[in-house]
């Protein structure tokens, strides 16, 4: 389980469209910085800074070999953070159901 620090990273990475949209290229698998760049019109310096925000949320990792950076995804992070949505959703469900029940069963006016 994430604690509040580590849901504020793995929220505010995923603010970003940018950032958002790499997320969703590497549910795909690994790739290069390279070829992860290519849909974005921005500088190679500007991908890196977006992937050092997902890097340090815990939502990618990566690894140099030789000249190639690759990067890919990792779950924990974007695990952690479902899980606490969804610690969310019941609470705010069970109110929607009791509503439901309570409408269902009181005569309008």
């Amino acid at each position: 389980m994430l604690n509040n620090g580590e849901l504020d990273k793995v929220f505010k990475a995923l603010s970003d469209t940018t950032r958002r949209a790499m997320v969703e290229r590497l549910v795909r698998g690994p790739v290069s910085v390279s070829q992860l760049a290519e849909p974005f019109a921005m500088s190679l310096p500007a991908v890196h800074q977006h992937l050092a925000v997902l890097e340090d949320a815990g939502i990618v990792t990566s690894h140099k070999i030789g000249r190639v950076r690759t990067v890919q995804l990792t779950t924990d992070a974007l695990t952690g953070a479902g899980e606490w949505m969804g610690r969310q959703r019941l609470p705010a469900e069970r109110r929607l159901d009791r509503l439901g029940t309570y409408l269902a069963t009181t005569k309008g006016p």
